[in-house]
């Protein structure tokens, strides 16, 4: 597997970029594998990979049933943060960001991390005491996190409304290492390195069934042929309760769409991911100088890709009360991605009660900035068939049980709807 080093790139360069190899081998799918992952997004990948340099597991396969990058990995505001208010989560996300900070020498492919700090507003004397209890919590795990008072936001973000008079702007909480990463990137740098250890990436092969005999998993049918397996790894982001019907589950996960939007590009005009404490509003900037913005969920369950109009007009309504030159601008693109949606708004990373079956999903708000964290965990899982101890609180019976991670404004309302 050739690098992308400075020498290499000159190389090419002079030659016209002719010489590239395939960054992946495709290679058919053989007739059974040790560990099968249904899901080439990123948490599949990032799953084989960490198997594979882990555990030293190459009988692996990851199934994708269309191009790799072009699922939910593809499709979100590319944000990684840690900063959450429970300590499972804390632990968890933190782990996945440290994972961040050295995955492009990890993976030898540039996954374009920018730790430009994650800022979330607050807007009144209550919400600067439930920030001051996250920001608490996140230090005694030993997270970073700054309180700033108004005129800290004010030098960071000057373009934000501080005096709007229905949300003035009282502070926010900072995460410096937080900021965001290239989506369809780390797809490709996971894809690249795992098929490098040996990993097979079987791409358009679709999952039809799964194949289970004397209460255990034995395989999955595909759109390609049976595949037989001793380990069935479900990482299908937005469609897990679809693809977990296939072994007989009902899972307590709902499907909803989060959109997402891109501003035509402008001069350099915000440096850091700023969140809207009074709506569901978070703004950054691209390299290519677009503005990334999203907001709430439309509400409702669909598998549509596409959004409402609803949404849409909430989603410019909030980013023009806390950046009015958003307002000049013309959105280029608009999509939505599939979000598998939990009672507690915290994941699953778990066995499942079919032998041999394991699951990752409902990953809610959070599924990109877990990628690496729920790769190494869920690799974990896969191969000892026991939960890593960041991810033993998120089973499945943890609802059963009462003992729901409930983070704030994570997960839907379901009682509301």
């Amino acid at each position: 597997m050739k690098d992308y080093s400075v020498w290499r790139l000159l190389e090419e360069g002079m030659r016209g970029h002719q010489g590239w190899p395939r960054a992946w081998r495709e290679p058919a799918p053989r007739p059974a594998y040790d560990i099968v992952i249904i899901g080439g997004g990123g948490h599949g990948l990032a799953s084989a990979y960490y198997l594979a340099r882990v555990h030293g597991l190459t009988d692996v396969a990851v199934i994708e049933k269309g191009p790799i990058g072009l699922g939910n990995v593809g499709r979100n505001t590319t944000i990684v943060r840690s900063n959450y208010l429970y300590p499972e989560n804390n632990r968890f996300y933190e782990k996945s960001l440290q994972l961040w900070e050295g995955l492009e020498q990890d993976l030898n492919f540039n996954v374009m991390m920018s730790q430009r700090g994650v800022l979330n507003l607050f807007h009144s004397d209550s919400q600067r005491d439930a920030f001051a209890r996250r920001g608490n919590s996140m230090r005694l795990n030993g997270i970073d996190a700054e309180l700033l008072d108004r005129e800290g936001v004010r030098a960071m973000a000057p373009v934000l409304d501080f005096d709007n008079a229905r949300f003035p702007i009282h502070g926010g909480l900072l995460q410096r290492r937080g900021g965001t990463a290239r989506h369809d990137a780390v797809a490709w740098g996971f894809a690249r390195a795992a098929s490098g250890r040996g990993v097979d990436i079987i791409q358009h092969c679709e999952v039809t069934g799964i194949r289970r005999e004397g209460g255990r998993v034995t395989g999955v049918e595909t759109t390609r042929g049976f595949i037989g397996a001793r380990k069935v790894g479900i990482a299908v982001a937005g469609h897990t309760s679809q693809v977990a019907a296939m072994a007989g589950l009902s899972l307590p996960v709902e499907s909803h769409l989060l959109q997402a939007f891109v501003s035509e590009a402008v001069k350099p005009l915000l440096d850091c991911v700023v969140t809207f404490g009074a709506g569901h509003f978070y703004i950054s900037q691209s390299d290519k100088g677009g503005l990334v913005f999203g907001g709430n969920l439309d509400g409702y369950n669909s598998y549509a890709q596409r959004g409402t109009l609803p949404v849409a007009e909430e989603v410019m309504a909030e980013g023009i009360a806390v950046v009015p030159a958003l307002s000049r601008l013309r959105v280029l693109r608009q999509w939505a991605g599939i979000m598998d949606m939990t009672p507690d708004g915290s994941p699953l990373i778990c066995k499942t009660p079919v032998e041999g079956l394991f699951l990752n999903g409902g990953w809610c708000y959070g599924g990109f900035k877990a990628i690496p964290g729920s790769g190494w965990c869920f690799a974990h899982t896969l191969a000892t068939g026991e939960p890593h101890e960041l991810n033993a609180a998120f089973t499945l019976d943890r609802f059963r049980n009462g003992r729901a991670l409930d983070e704030k404004g994570a997960g839907p309302a379901w009682w509301a709807q």
